[in-house]
């Protein structure tokens, strides 16, 4: 049994080569890495890798991470700015009991010491976004706009299980902000004799309840699907309670049976799936739960 589970629309056709990956047996590690991958090279994607949203100062500053369910392995980078792939480094600090998560000009050592090649990554196009939307803050819009995770669920023929996420963050955020994206338990969390899962919206909320342990937890007792509804309904109504308002929270989750299950507290949350029973889906869940599929 194999299975790949990834956010967004951006995710489908990396996943889908992810999913052939693990249909041809290969580690789960270089599938779930594959897609993201793809989504990071593609600056038609503005909020993960190149091409992706600038913050305040129009420097790119991307955050990744990568876990291994069988160790509980975690490496995880944050704020590093100039490479391409910030999910391969996230995934080469997993190795080690020190030094797991490196954040900034100490990522950015790390990675040129390990062989990976710098580039600038905010484009034209990304410049042209920046300037525009510093002229909207001016009026008094809210800046923080676009924060749209790719997040990658997988479990593999040999029943290995991973996760990895990657993001640029908030759009016009703070220089060196963080969000759920490499914080493990609410960005992501796996462990290969339960399930894993993973989260993306407003990170500042998701790390309030570490939803994406949570959801793994409950996965012990219950269906991928429940799991999600139960915990982002949950959250939700915790956050609107303690603060008033909840940020936009969805989530995705696999089992180590391959079963999968989304959730989200928006109006429409689109997420892509590719499993031996299923094939290739495109899908979306609204906030009341209903799974509808789309045409891949």
């Amino acid at each position: 049994m194999w299975g790949i589970i990834g956010t967004w629309e951006m995710v489908l056709e990396g996943l889908r080569e992810g999913g052939q990956k693990l249909e041809e047996s290969s580690h789960v590690f270089d599938a779930i890495e594959s897609t993201v991958k793809t989504v990071e090279a593609n600056e038609l994607f503005t909020s993960v890798g190149l091409g992706g949203l600038p913050n305040e100062a129009c420097e790119l500053e991307l955050d990744a991470a990568f876990m291994d369910g069988k160790t509980l392995s975690i490496g995880a980078v944050a704020s590093i700015k100039g490479f391409l792939h910030p999910v391969s480094i996230a995934r080469s600090l997993m190795d080690g009991p020190f030094n797991n998560f490196l954040v900034g000009e100490g990522a950015e050592k790390y990675a040129l010491a390990q062989g990976f090649e710098q580039q600038e990554m905010v484009t034209e196009t990304a410049k042209e976004k920046w300037l525009l939307h510093k002229e909207e803050v001016k009026k008094g819009l809210s800046p923080y706009l676009g924060h749209d995770t790719v997040c990658v669920v997988g479990l593999d023929k040999q029943h290995n299980m991973a996760t990895c996420t990657s993001t640029s963050g908030l759009f016009y955020k703070k220089a060196g902000r963080v969000g759920d994206t490499p914080i493990s338990g609410s960005g992501y969390y796996v462990d290969e004799r339960i399930g894993g899962a993973a989260a993306t919206g407003l990170g500042e909320d998701i790390m309030k309840g570490c939803v994406s342990f949570n959801i793994v937890q409950k996965m012990k007792d219950m269906s991928p699907q429940a799991a999600c509804t139960e915990a982002v309904k949950e959250l939700t109504e915790l956050l609107i309670d303690r603060r008033t308002k909840a940020g936009d929270i969805s989530v995705i989750a696999m089992n180590s049976d391959g079963d999968y299950g989304a959730a989200t507290n928006i109006d429409v949350f689109p997420f892509a799936v590719m499993t031996e029973k299923v094939g290739l889906k495109l899908l979306t869940v609204n906030d009341k739960g209903e799974i509808k599929e789309c045409l891949c």
